[in-house]
């Protein structure tokens, strides 16, 4: 299933999560060569993103909604 990013916010380690419309939260790093997502790193890029579908594996497994 595809759910678009609602918002961000940090973990504990700073590093930037997706929140998903579906209620879950996604890791969405930028960390070249095997992750390469630049529009994480600005608060423009991320906003940019707002909107877009990342595929959500939790709610393919019925996981239960994410708390922060």
């Amino acid at each position: 299933m595809y759910s678009p990013i609602a918002g961000y916010h940090k973990d504990e380690e700073n590093d930037w999560v997706a929140e998903l419309a579906c209620g879950h939260f996604q890791h969405v790093r930028h960390n070249p060569p095997w992750v390469s997502r630049p529009w994480v790193i600005t608060a423009d890029g991320r906003k940019s993103m707002l909107g877009h579908k990342l595929s959500c594996k939790k709610c393919n497994l019925g996981a239960p909604a994410d708390i922060i």
